[in-house]
């Protein structure tokens, strides 16, 4: 018998503007979206977890899990994000004591990732500009439905902006099917081709960052899958999940379970 982790890919629903591309999602907190909320997680609740894990690096795991046990004794009151949304609902609804912080990222400190290696060496936009290699960086086609607008942030992301509603299970069906996934995977591997010569600026990037990032995911997973009975759920960013669904597959030491089966798109209206 294997741990069993499941991976729900998630869109950030705070609107936290920290990727390239961003999804800008309406106000979780109205009614509507607060009764789809509740549906999904009532969806979630068969799949049984022992354990819910975040996309938050572990140095948070007492703030974030302060933050739960204030919503347990009705002291704090739920954010936007989807770590309290869906992961601390799921966790009061099956009756967990805690949640746990996997990911790898500091962002008060963002480039903690690079440790010794120079950020010359990793900027891929930069580089790519000034040798007319643009065509190998993310391209907003790549991520934009024929129903969504698109606009520039203060800090030059951009904003990917749905011009019809769509309800949250509707959402989660679409960020977690597998070949989404892949064509995500595919945009990091085209990025990695930035460079001439002896000059890798994008397989540095790709390679020691965003790999290296995703491995640390996957170890911090195996760390907290004590038991050949775990059942483990990770929320996290739809881009993160096709290099850690790999690792766990590939280890062959875990279940790897597929959220698709609990996500009915019944009407919840």
């Amino acid at each position: 018998m294997k741990p069993t982790i499941m991976i729900l890919s998630s869109t950030h629903l705070d609107n936290p503007g920290i990727d390239a591309f961003n999804l800008k999602m309406d106000d979780v907190l109205t009614p509507k979206r607060q009764g789809e909320i509740e549906y999904l997680v009532k969806q979630l609740i068969p799949f049984n977890p022992t354990k819910i894990a975040v996309e938050q690096d572990p140095s948070r795991n007492a703030e974030i899990n302060n933050n739960y046990q204030g919503y347990l004794n009705g002291t704090y009151k739920l954010q936007r994000w989807e770590i309290d949304q869906i992961g601390f609902r799921l966790a009061k609804q099956v009756g967990l004591s805690q949640v746990y912080c996997v990911d790898h990222f500091r962002r008060d400190d963002p480039m903690i990732h690079l440790d010794e290696l120079d950020v010359n060496l990793v900027d891929c936009h930069k580089f790519a500009k000034e040798h007319n290699q643009e065509h190998f960086l993310p391209n907003i086609e790549d991520y934009v439905d024929t129903d969504a607008k698109t606009h520039q942030g203060k800090d030059g992301e951009t904003w990917i902006e749905p011009t019809k509603y769509e309800s949250l299970i509707d959402m989660y069906r679409k960020l977690n099917q597998p070949e989404g996934r892949r064509a995500d995977h595919q945009i990091y591997l085209q990025m990695s081709k930035i460079g001439i010569s002896d000059q890798y600026i994008g397989a540095n990037w790709v390679g020691h960052l965003w790999y290296a990032r995703n491995l640390k995911i996957y170890v911090n997973l195996t760390r907290i899958a004590e038991a050949a009975d775990d059942r483990i759920l990770l929320i996290i960013g739809a881009g993160h999940t096709y290099l850690i669904q790999q690792f766990l597959e590939e280890s062959g030491d875990y279940n790897v379970e597929c959220p698709l089966k609990y996500l009915d798109t019944e009407d919840v209206n």
